[in-house]
């Protein structure tokens, strides 16, 4: 059994942001000789998140949506009383972000059958900002042989 580690690096926008990471993944694997093992997927941050789901603009826009409403910006948090707490000049209110990214997920882990990822016809995988913009970093880890 090897391993190969890498970075995935992704420059987002202004709030909610969805990008399909699945070509970049792909791209990785590809590089190993890597028949059979599996690939996880790590965001490294509290206002990111990660999910396996369809790739179609109208449902990321329903996603989006969705979101906003279990947690909206507007609302009142504990969190942003940045004056009560020690943190840096440009620390943003960003309550709503790091409760956003508890509902969805910060790894996901997609079996490698064949050399390539064993996802379903439509699924994808979705790399969510939700305190935009930013520049971020995914950990992508191959375990195979």
């Amino acid at each position: 059994m090897q391993i190969k580690n890498e970075i995935l690096e992704i420059q987002t926008e202004q709030g909610i942001c969805i990008r399909n990471i699945t070509p970049q993944i792909v791209k990785i694997l590809e590089a190993t000789a890597f028949k059979t093992g599996q690939v996880l997927v790590f965001s490294r941050h509290t206002t990111t998140a990660l999910a396996i789901n369809e790739n179609e603009e109208r449902l990321l826009e329903d996603i989006k949506r969705h979101l906003g409403k279990l947690a909206p910006e507007a609302e009142t948090y504990l969190h942003n009383d940045l004056h009560l707490r020690d943190v840096p000049p440009d620390e943003p209110m960003n309550a709503h972000s790091h409760l956003m990214a508890m509902t969805l997920s910060t790894s996901e882990v997609i079996p490698v059958v064949d050399g390539q990822l064993a996802l379903g016809t439509w699924q994808s995988v979705l790399f969510f900002e939700l305190d935009g913009p930013r520049k971020r970093t995914v950990f992508i880890q191959i375990t195979g042989e």
